[in-house]
């Protein structure tokens, strides 16, 4: 059987409702400091790096793209997101753009996370879910300081294709090509890197001046 072949046989198989179930994810790192002065400074700035979403595109290598936009589609003069915000999130191919909208935020004393879900694109009318997800899939971008030692998470939750209904628009097939292809080989080294990023184990690029 050909690779077209098999994608061809997820999306069928979707359609007679034996598609598998959603599936939860989770991709971490974690870095300690000799002390907790060290370790609460990483935090703040672990903090930063969270919430400057835009910043997280100037991963080295293969990384997607990701931009903050507001709940009109425009792009905020601000850094830290809001809860009603969305971000644009281009993969490292030539396939369609993809929209979350941001659906929490929470700040705490040791911990700073936002949680996002598949969403249309905020710039057109259409009710389509912009995403290869379902929109009841969640990811939570996290930071958290235990002790000494900063984690950096991201939490997935029911993950599957968008491929079925309105809601999928024209992207039903594609939907499931990314899903269940592409995305699952490249979701693990996008996710670490960002968390490794997160956690200052690995910085961004410096921007050509």
């Amino acid at each position: 059987m050909g690779i077209k072949d098999f994608f061809k046989t997820i999306f069928q198989k979707r359609k007679a409702g034996k598609a598998e179930a959603t599936i939860d994810k989770e991709y971490s790192s974690q870095n300690s400091f000799p002390d907790q002065e060290q370790a609460n400074s990483a935090f703040e700035r672990a903090k930063s790096k969270l919430f400057d979403v835009n910043s997280w595109s100037k991963l080295g290598g293969l990384t997607s793209r990701f931009e903050l936009h507001d709940e009109h589609g425009r792009k905020p003069d601000r850094k830290k997101p809001e809860i009603g915000d969305f971000i644009r999130i281009m993969l490292p191919a030539p396939t369609p753009e993809n929209w979350v909208k941001i659906t929490d935020i929470t700040v705490k004393d040791k911990i700073a996370e936002f949680t996002v879900n598949p969403s249309k694109d905020p710039r057109e009318n259409e009710e389509d879910v912009e995403h290869f997800f379902i929109k009841e899939a969640t990811s939570t971008f996290r930071v958290e300081l235990k002790g000494q030692t900063l984690y950096a998470s991201e939490i997935g939750k029911n993950e599957a294709p968008n491929n079925e209904g309105k809601e999928a628009g024209e992207r039903g097939v594609l939907n499931t090509l990314i899903s269940a292809g592409g995305w699952i080989a490249f979701q693990e080294l996008q996710w670490k890197k960002l968390t490794a990023y997160l956690v200052h184990k690995e910085e961004a690029k410096e921007e050509k001046v």
